[in-house]
């Protein structure tokens, strides 16, 4: 089962990631982008947020995602993967950040993805206040100096865009106390 963990910078998606391998050793974990050799390469040129053109942007978020899905998910097809992050980011940062095409988008993350979508996305959800707490904690990088409300934009478009797929899913208040949620996760990657 491949397993999206979603939802903007400092929501928790890592942290109960981390949890996850502990309680469950023998699962995949990974992470867009960054999760392949040359994922590491197009997070530097990502994250410093260099390139000019936003469609540049996106084609190398896409390369990326071709790669991290040819090297990592579809050979462990038989365990549970677990992506922190994947292409419901990258659709909602496409999204706030120009007036890309939603379907053009879907059509391009279905060529990188082979045709395979994730079979469960958990979206973790946040707020302004406890967004602006987290982030005061950290240094920013490129992406998250572009401000909140533009990080909450992108939420709300990933929040559409599962929603628009259909692609089944559990919408987390990332507000909650990181064990409440660690056991919601539990419980719904039981059924």
């Amino acid at each position: 089962m491949y397993v999206l963990f979603e939802g903007i910078d400092t929501c928790g998606k890592s942290t109960q990631i981390a949890l996850l391998k502990v309680k469950q050793p023998d699962i995949v974990t990974t992470h867009e982008p960054g999760g392949t050799d040359f994922g590491k390469k197009a997070r530097e040129i990502l994250l410093s947020d260099s390139l000019h053109s936003k469609r540049a942007e996106l084609l190398l978020f896409l390369a990326d995602r071709a790669e991290h899905y040819e090297e990592v998910v579809e050979p462990n097809k038989e365990h549970l993967v677990i992506s922190d992050r994947g292409f419901i980011s990258g659709i909602g940062y496409a999204l706030a950040n120009d007036d890309f095409d939603f379907n053009e988008l879907v059509s391009l993350n279905r060529f990188a993805l082979k045709d395979h979508f994730p079979d469960r996305v958990i979206l973790f959800l946040t707020d302004l206040e406890t967004l602006k707490e987290r982030t005061s904690q950290k240094s920013l990088d490129g992406i998250e100096l572009r401000g909140l409300e533009y990080l909450l934009r992108v939420q709300e478009h990933m929040k559409e865009t599962v929603l628009r797929l259909g692609i089944p899913h559990l919408f987390i208040d990332a507000t909650r106390p990181i064990e409440e949620i660690h056991q919601i996760i539990l419980n719904y990657l039981k059924h």
